[in-house]
C-alpha cells in the first residue's frame, strides 16, 4: 500500500485535503519526534501547545497503564479516587483561594462551551463578551467566542455574543504616550460598551489571559486588573481561558497569576495531561460552586472526568513538581527571549518578538519602520507564511503559523543548548525570507 493509501481516508484539520502531502510520524522522545523516513524534528511549538513535558514521559505512561488496568472507565455520575484527588490538588494547592470546584471535560473547546452555560445559568443574563484576536476552540460555542477568521467562518451572526478589541502594544503603543494610557483607553471603551449593551445583560467576559495563537499579546500594565474591577462592579463573570497558557507554560501554574487577579471561572486543558490523553476542565469560584449546591447543573459528558485522563493529570502535576519544571521555564525564558531578540536585530523581516515563560511568538513584516505585516490580515493568498514554516519543517524545526506570526513555544523540559541549536535553523530560514526567496 502506498503512503497516500495509508492516509487517504482521514480528514485533516485546517487544510485542503491532500494526503500525499501529509508527513507520517513514527515516534517521539523528549523534545524531538521522527517521521517514518527517520528524519528528526525539534518540536518548537509543543505540538499544539499541549506537549509541555515532551514525548515519552515514563511517569505519565505508567499512570495511564495502571489506571487502564484498574478502572478504564466509569460513568461521570460516580466519583473516583483519581478525579477526587486531582480536583482537590488543583483547588487547594494550585488555584487562588476564591476557587471552589471543577467540572472535568474532554478538551479545551468543550470547557469553554460549559463555561458559557455556567455563566448564563448563574447570572441569569444572556450576553457574552469575548475579544477580537482570540481563539477559544472550534466547536460551535467555542467558535462563537473566537475572534478571528476561523471562528467567523464557523459561526456567523449568532445573537448574544459580542466582540471587544484586544490591546496590541506592538502596533498601537505609538498612539499613546505610555503603556498605562493604552490601558486606560481600552478599559474606558470596554465600560462604555457594557453600558450600551446593558449593564444587567452581560453575563461574562471571556479572554485568553495572554492571546496565544493570535500573537502572544501580553497585556499592557493594569489592563487585567482594570478588567477585573469592571467585571466586579457590574456583576459580570471574568472567565480566563488558560488552555494554552496554563500548566507552567508562562512561568506560573496559570498565567493570570502574573497579574495577581482572581477570575470567577478558569478553563484549562492541554498541559494538564500534556497530550497523552484528552482532559479539560472548568474551574469555578466558591460562589458559583455554592449556586450549584441548590440548583441543578444541567449538563454532562460521557467522557467527563475520565479516570484515565485524571490519572494522567495527577502524574503530570507530580512531574511538574518533581523536576522543578517551573524553575526550568523561568531559567529558559531569558535564553529563548535573547536568542529571538538577536534574530530581530539581524533580520529585516522580523518585526517583533514576544515571550512570556516559554510561550513565544515572532511577527514577520515587510518593513520594520512602518510595521507592515508580511501578509495582510486573513489574506495570505500565496501561502507565504505557511511556506516559511514548511521550510522550517524541512530543516527539522516543527512549528505552526497564524497570519503573519510563527510560534516558538518548545516543551518546558527544553535546555539552553537545544534552544540555541533550534534557533539556528530559524536564523537560516529567516535569512532566506530577507532575501525574498520565500516570498515569491
Amino acid at each position: 500500500m502506498s503512503e497516500a493509501g495509508k492516509t487517504e481516508y482521514l480528514i485533516y484539520p485546517w487544510k485542503k485535503q491532500n494526503p500525499a502531502e501529509t508527513v507520517q510520524i513514527e515516534r517521539g522522545e523528549g523534545i524531538f519526534f521522527w517521521d517514518t523516513n527517520g528524519k528528526r524534528y525539534y518540536d518548537m511549538s509543543s505540538q499544539l501547545l499541549n506537549m509541555n513535558l515532551g514525548f515519552g514521559n515514563k511517569e505519565i505512561i505508567s499512570a495511564i497503564q495502571h489506571q487502564t488496568e484498574k478502572l478504564a472507565y466509569i460513568s461521570p455520575k460516580f466519583a473516583t479516587d483519581v478525579s477526587a484527588k486531582l480536583a482537590e490538588i488543583i483547588i487547594k494547592e494550585i488555584m487562588p483561594a476564591n476557587m471552589g470546584k471543577i467540572f472535568f471535560t474532554v478538551s479545551g473547546a468543550d470547557a469553554n462551551e460549559h463555561a458559557i452555560k455556567i455563566a448564563r445559568s448563574v447570572t441569569g443574563r444572556h450576553k457574552i463578551m469575548s475579544r477580537y484576536r482570540s481563539y477559544h476552540g472550534s466547536t460551535m460555542g467555542a467558535s462563537i467566542l473566537t475572534g478571528e477568521a476561523r471562528g467567523f467562518l464557523s459561526a456567523q451572526d449568532i445573537p448574544g455574543f459580542i466582540k471587544i478589541f484586544t490591546p496590541y502594544p506592538y502596533r498601537e503603543l505609538d498612539n499613546f504616550r505610555y503603556e498605562e494610557e493604552m490601558t486606560s483607553f481600552y478599559l474606558q471603551k470596554l465600560e462604555e460598551q457594557i453600558l450600551y449593551e446593558g449593564r444587567d445583560k452581560v453575563a461574562a467576559i471571556f479572554l485568553e489571559t495572554i492571546p496565544g495563537t493570535n500573537g502572544v499579546l501580553i497585556p499592557p500594565k493594569g489592563y487585567l486588573e482594570g478588567m477585573r474591577e469592571i467585571c466586579t462592579r457590574y456583576g459580570i463573570l471574568m472567565v480566563c481561558d488558560e488552555i494554552m497558557t496554563g500548566w507552567c507554560r508562562t512561568g506560573e501554574w496559570f498565567s493570570f497569576t502574573h497579574w495577581n487577579i482572581e477570575p470567577d471561572i478558569v478553563t484549562f486543558a492541554k498541559g494538564i495531561t500534556c497530550g497523552y490523553v484528552p482532559l479539560g476542565g472548568v474551574i469555578v469560584s466558591k460562589e458559583i460552586a455554592d449556586f450549584y449546591n441548590s440548583s441543578n447543573f444541567v449538563s454532562g459528558l460521557t467522557y467527563g472526568a475520565h479516570p484515565v485522563g485524571c490519572a494522567a493529570g495527577l502524574a503530570a502535576i507530580e512531574v511538574y513538581r518533581k523536576y522543578n519544571i517551573l524553575d526550568n521555564v523561568r531559567k529558559m525564558e531569558p535564553v529563548l527571549k535573547e536568542s529571538l531578540e538577536a534574530l530581530k536585530e539581524k533580520h529585516e523581516c522580523l518585526g517583533d518578538v514576544r515571550v512570556k515563560g516559554l510561550l513565544g511568538m515572532i511577527e514577520l513584516v515587510k518593513d520594520k519602520k512602518n510595521r507592515e505585516p508580511i501578509v495582510p490580515y486573513n489574506e495570505d493568498k500565496n501561502r507565504i507564511v505557511p511556506r516559511i514554516t514548511g521550510r522550517l519543517f524541512a530543516e527539522g524545526f516543527s512549528t505552526y503559523c497564524h497570519e503573519n506570526m510563527i510560534s516558538v513555544s518548545p516543551p518546558l523540559i527544553i535546555d539552553k543548548e537545544s534552544i540555541i541549536d533550534a534557533v539556528k535553523i530559524l536564523d537560516n530560514v529567516l535569512s532566506r525570507v530577507d532575501s525574498g526567496g520565500l516570498r515569491e
